[in-house]
């Protein structure tokens, strides 16, 4: 009896230890597990393992993205104390403030803005000849598709933000559109048309027209922020409207012919 009395003494302790080491409940939550699970959260995190070595590889390396960071930074600072346009006045342009004198010569030279115009409307008529060709003679269809997409999404957005016409304005009857009519300041299909087929040139190697290309797309932009036929913004979006409208062409052309080639394979 004083055996198995000693035995449950024993057991009674046993379990007294067990239940001593038994994780608390808080709530329905095992507090203990929850904390084992937080910290393997926290010692497999990505930026535990950063070493000195891998932040002197991303600065040496990848010195754009730390651009990129300092840009964020420095950006927020301009943006979170920047005082607001009021709405009595017209809007703020940075690239009307650097072309100020060529508005000016402009203004005080009517033929010379006109000669000017003229030389752009040859500029864009160079553009969808290119453009035209690549499709009608050489059976490229992805230039065309992409300026297809690109005016389309211009309707709309132009269409949808009528930003007003720049006080500051020269028109001229020879500029594209010709005749004076009124068009979307939001973004500029000039410059756009002539990033897509400045692409196209790349692509199929044909550096120089290219090139030529690129400058004279630069002496546009310089051109319309002179005559304020587009704000800054319309012309960087253009330009980026360009690459992005490319690349979704591409990708429909490509997945085109998957589809094409994979009815083929069905049917074979």
């Amino acid at each position: 009896m004083n055996g198995g009395a000693a035995s449950s003494s024993g057991d009674a302790s046993v379990i007294k230890r067990r239940r001593n080491n038994q994780t608390v409940q808080s709530n329905g939550v095992n507090v203990s597990n929850s904390m084992a699970k937080n910290s393997s959260f926290y010692s497999d995190a990505s930026f535990t393992k950063w070493t000195l070595a891998d932040v002197v590889h991303v600065a040496t390396h990848h010195w754009m993205i730390c651009l990129f960071g300092f840009g964020l930074l420095f950006f927020m600072g301009v943006e979170y104390t920047l005082l607001m346009v009021p709405s009595s006045s017209p809007p703020f342009d940075l690239g009307f403030i650097v072309t100020r004198s060529i508005n000016r010569v402009l203004e005080s030279k009517p033929q010379l803005n006109d000669v000017l115009a003229a030389l752009n409307t040859v500029f864009v008529a160079m553009q969808t000849s290119y453009i035209l060709w690549t499709f009608l003679i050489e059976g490229r269809p992805r230039a065309t598709i992409s300026t297809l997409f690109m005016f389309t999404c211009r309707g709309i957005l132009g269409y949808s933000t009528q930003l007003p016409l720049p006080q500051e304005f020269l028109g001229s009857g020879v500029d594209f559109p010709v005749g004076n009519v009124s068009f979307f300041l939001f973004f500029s299909g000039h410059v756009a048309g002539s990033v897509i087929a400045s692409l196209d040139m790349r692509r199929m190697k044909r550096w120089g027209l290219a090139w030529t290309f690129d400058v004279l797309n630069v002496l546009q932009a310089v051109r319309l922020l002179g005559t304020r036929g587009h704000y800054t913004i319309d012309l960087a979006v253009g330009l980026g409207a360009g690459y992005l409208f490319d690349s979704l062409a591409g990708k429909y052309v490509e997945d085109s012919k998957k589809k094409i080639a994979s009815k083929h394979d069905l049917v074979a």
